[in-house]
């Protein structure tokens, strides 16, 4: 991301409770830290989805869950829902509370305690809604870009900073995690205190490394692009599931209650403890031309938008492959790092910035480049 401190607003993600005014309704993004949800809390979501909206739920590329088509003042009674159910642990810090983490590996509990960390802190709460804190093991999520970020490696824990391997080593990821945050706070004031990220503030890797203290590691962990998981069983018993753009409409989320929980993931997927039969349209085929294709809500949902993207995502599905993310307009909300980028303009769609007779084809050909 190149360097840009001069933004002019903060940034305008919506919480749970501080809603988007959106064409089709408000929306809310109700943060996920981690991914896991139990049955019973995917049930709580569901059932305000179909009383307070339009009844589906939209995963989204950081582990989140958005509702959609919510009345004017409708989430009063969403957060209410959500604080019952223990989805909304503070008021003050919940757009803050973005932690994205390995779906596959056994890290729940460490997320859980950096996220109270978090919380504990009332300066946090001033932390832009788009900071991304990731935990990953081995790699899988590092790719995200994620503003500080902490990969297990062997007996080590690495930390990141702005999506690369700072060279620093923690024993306490929890307390590193803690600190890199309240030292980008203070760098972020120096320099103005308008940077939604820390890639956007010059040296600010490079100051907040220094700040933090410590040997800093000559032999750096390469970040490589993270891919999304495929569809389908794992050899341990686990069941990958895909939802078609991202988004479960009431019957999909109604039989995913049958399993005891599901993980979320940043490509817009779930994790299940068990193999169970779904339906409905989920995907659970590997190779499935669903596979990594996401959207923007697009027309009629977003005023800015210039095309029904979902719609025509649909029309022209191709190939099964890598990621490929269509976006109404330039803004290219939701688009996961490392996706073929095709984007609406008044004159049609391109295809990583080049306007080609057929679309559909060059999608195809972008992702054969990308195996």
């Amino acid at each position: 991301m190149p360097a840009s401190p001069h933004r002019q607003r903060p940034d305008a993600c919506p919480g749970a409770v501080e809603v988007h005014p959106a064409a089709d309704g408000g929306l809310a993004r109700v943060r996920v830290p981690g991914g896991t949800l139990s049955a019973a809390r995917l049930a709580v979501l569901r059932t305000a989805a179909i009383e307070l909206g339009d009844g589906s739920l939209e995963l989204t590329s950081r582990a989140n869950v958005q509702l959609r088509g919510l009345a004017a003042g409708a989430e009063v009674e969403l957060g209410a829902r959500l604080a019952e159910a223990g989805l909304l642990p503070s008021l003050t810090h919940e757009r803050m509370r973005n932690i994205v983490a390995a779906p596959l590996a056994d890290n729940q509990d460490l997320v859980d305690s950096i996220d109270a960390a978090l919380c504990s802190r009332a300066e946090l709460a001033g932390l832009p809604g788009r900071f991304l804190v990731v935990v990953d093991d081995g790699g899988v999520v590092s790719g995200l870009g994620a503003d500080i970020g902490l990969d297990r490696v062997g007996s080590s824990w690495v930390l990141l900073l702005a999506g690369a391997d700072s060279g620093l080593r923690v024993a306490d990821p929890v307390e590193a995690v803690l600190r890199a945050a309240l030292a980008f706070l203070a760098v972020r004031a120096e320099h103005g205190g308008t940077a939604w990220r820390l890639a956007e503030i010059d040296g600010g890797v490079a100051e907040i490394t220094r700040r933090l203290g410590g040997p800093v590691s000559a032999d750096r962990v390469p970040v490589r692009a993270s891919r999304p998981l495929p569809p389908g069983p794992l050899p341990d018993g686990r069941l990958v599931v895909g939802a078609p753009l991202g988004r479960l409409d009431s019957d999909q989320s109604g039989a995913l209650l049958a399993a005891e929980r599901v993980r979320l993931t940043p490509w817009r997927g779930l994790v299940l403890p068990r193999t169970i039969t779904l339906g409905h349209g989920l995907i659970t085929d590997p190779d499935s031309p669903w596979h990594a294709v996401t959207a923007c809500t697009g027309r009629p949902g977003c005023a800015k938008s210039l095309a029904d993207v979902r719609a025509d995502a649909v029309r022209h599905l191709g190939l099964p492959g890598g990621p490929v993310h269509w976006s109404g307009c330039a803004r290219r909300c939701g688009r996961p790092r490392g996706a073929i980028d095709v984007l609406a303009t008044a004159d049609g769609y391109l295809v990583d910035g080049q306007r080609h007779e057929d679309t559909a084809a060059a999608i195809d050909a972008a992702r054969r480049k990308q195996q």
